[in-house]
């Protein structure tokens, strides 16, 4: 096999960030311990804001940027991993201070691998991506705080995005009855209806500064929004209610009071994707495994090539990308 690839890199220098495919060999990837040859990849949020360069998430340079990718081992040093196994990666900074996903080869730590679970393709696993794990995370939070469907409605912000869309499958699936919360909500009613929403909302009604507490209408929320959508879900969620916070679609402020934490209980969970252990990652695919409708995903993803990424980029910063995009590497 040749040791050449085609990858896409972001290189800076004094003019400013340039980002554009390349041809690498081996030596060009960093330190790791799985060499991996990549079948597909996946382009969110977080892709979008370092290929754009609208953020710093893209950390060193040289950098092959995207955060997740699944493929093939080819080589391992590892003794959890031998060549053939199908493996995925989210996270560990991949894409971000490590070479990432945009490229036909990956060498990475195997700490930072699980195996593909039973039942899934390499490109199922990338129409979740990091997305979609995030969200069964935010689920798994909320179920490990008590949350259950008797307890009430659960709301789901930036409803028409990755995490949005694959965490209203997961709670209609599990019997929750759904409030959808999109800035593009009369254009996205059909859309979020046939993911399970009971009801939608007008993300205006949440994304302006609003009273420090306000009327109880939800027993929990999956936030992807932050900012004064965040503040605004707190202020209206129940007593003793949950709120699973894992993006910062709006903003990375909390413009808020500990009024609903005080007054009503209510919890703020934190999630994280990036570093969580591999016990609980290899648990949030499994149940992703089992319990994700795959005409629903296949409904909610749009495939590209590889050609395509730097589009997609630019769109998913802009508000303008549904559901999941997959790349064919």
């Amino acid at each position: 096999m040749s040791d050449e690839f085609r990858a896409l890199v972001i290189r800076k220098d004094e003019s400013g960030q340039s980002c554009r495919a390349e041809t690498l060999r081996d030596a060009d990837l960093m330190e790791g311990s799985v060499t991996v040859a990549v079948s597909h990849s996946t382009v969110n949020y977080k892709d979008g804001l370092a290929i754009t360069g609208s953020a710093p998430i893209a950390r060193r340079f040289p950098l092959i940027p995207g955060i997740d990718f699944a493929g093939t081992v080819t080589a391992s040093a590892d003794p959890r991993f031998k060549p053939g196994d199908a493996v995925l990666l989210n996270g560990f900074g991949v894409g971000e201070t490590h070479h990432g996903g945009y490229a036909g080869r990956a060498r990475v730590p195997g700490d930072w691998l699980i195996h593909i679970p039973a039942g899934l393709s390499a490109a199922e696993t990338m129409a979740i991506g990091t997305a979609g794990y995030t969200a069964m995370l935010a689920v798994m939070a909320l179920e490990a705080q008590g949350i259950s469907k008797e307890n009430g409605d659960i709301l789901v912000t930036g409803a028409a995005g990755g995490v949005g869309s694959i965490a209203i499958s997961l709670l209609a699936h599990a019997g929750y009855r759904v409030l959808a919360s999109s800035r593009r909500a009369e254009q996205e009613a059909d859309y979020l209806t046939s993911l399970g929403a009971a009801e939608i909302i007008d993300a205006a009604t949440l994304s302006a500064p609003g009273r420090p507490f306000g009327k109880e209408r939800w027993a929990g929320a999956i936030d992807s929004v932050g900012s004064h959508t965040l503040a605004n879900v707190l202020a209206q969620t129940r007593y003793g209610g949950v709120v699973a916070a894992c993006g910062l679609a709006q903003g990375s402020d909390l413009p808020a009071t500990v009024l609903p934490f005080i007054l009503r209980g209510v919890t703020l969970a934190g999630i994280d994707s990036v570093m969580a252990p591999r016990a609980k990652r290899e648990a949030a695919w499994a149940r992703l495994a089992a319990e994700l409708d795959r005409a629903t995903l296949a409904r909610l993803t749009t495939t590209i090539g590889f050609e395509g990424i730097g589009a997609a980029a630019a769109e998913i910063v802009a508000g303008k990308v549904r559901g999941r995009i997959v790349v064919e590497i």
